[in-house]
């Protein structure tokens, strides 16, 4: 099967309209300020070998979908680690810890949070400590490795590999840099947010005054699609339509915002 066929046979297996949506920008960006957006923008512009990634016109998608223009942001081209990824974690870093050598960064990971960590701990000479858990492949340590971070294995799931990591970096002084939140630690997530927002400045520029309809976001637990909303409300003029996209096995975005409170879920496998 064709990649054209198989995006036209994926079917949605639940929707959920948000009717309390109100799309206030002052709102918004009271909790992810201008000056913090354009800020981000104006330290990750100046890296080595940054240039903003693709915005691809998929004509023949759209000629067959019967619609005037879909466009696609092509992460794959993001620096080293070729993900929005490389936007987040690396940013938080020189945020947080200023390049003090003396610093030693750790965080838990599933894999790509992980490698921008690691990276962006390269980049400034500082130690990287990386928590993993048992399902983590060897393949995904290994590219973390190559950062020069040190990879703990731990036993049980990601939220083991969490805990671990707060465990020990409170014992040792680590400086965590995690992309969720949690209560009394909302700084270093919101500044992996921002440096997100990145790529809503691109696009507003790559789509040379041109209105979005609607924009489509995939979820994980909704850092990069909030940054995103933020980065609408910062540079765009017209609202379009938002829609976030997640996989059915952990809809944790879709149970938050139908009880109006963060909702975990259990990954069904």
């Amino acid at each position: 099967m064709s990649e054209e066929s198989e995006v036209l046979n994926w079917k949605y297996s639940r929707f959920f309209t948000n009717l309390k949506n109100n799309f206030s920008k002052d709102n918004i960006l009271n909790v992810l300020p201008k000056n913090d957006i354009d800020e981000a923008y104006n330290i990750i512009s100046r890296w080595d070998n940054y240039s903003p990634t693709p915005l691809i016109s998929l004509n023949k998608l759209s000629e067959k979908l019967r619609l005037n223009k879909i466009f696609y942001k092509d992460e794959s081209k993001r620096f080293h680690l070729k993900s929005f990824k490389a936007l987040g974690g690396a940013y938080a870093v020189e945020k947080v810890t200023k390049g003090n050598k003396e610093v030693v960064v750790s965080t838990a990971t599933a894999g790509n949070h992980g490698r921008s960590v690691a990276w962006g701990s390269k980049k400034l000479g500082l130690k990287c400590k990386i928590f993993i858990s048992e399902y983590v492949s060897e393949f995904r340590a290994e590219v973390m490795r190559s950062f020069g971070a040190d990879v703990i294995r731990v036993k049980g799931n990601y939220d083991n590999s969490l805990k671990e990591c707060i465990k020990q970096s409170k014992q040792n002084d680590w400086q965590i840099v995690q992309d969720v939140a949690w209560q009394d630690y909302k700084l270093v997530p919101k500044l992996t947010m921002t440096g997100y927002s990145v790529m809503m400045k691109e696009i507003s520029e790559q789509i040379n005054n041109q209105q979005i309809s609607h924009i489509i976001l995939q979820a994980g637990v909704g850092g990069m699609a909030a940054a995103m909303v933020a980065g609408i409300a910062r540079y765009l003029d017209h609202i379009p339509k938002i829609i976030i996209v997640e996989p059915e096995c952990a809809a944790c975005v879709l149970e938050s915002i139908k009880v109006g409170k963060i909702e975990k879920i259990s990954i069904k496998k």
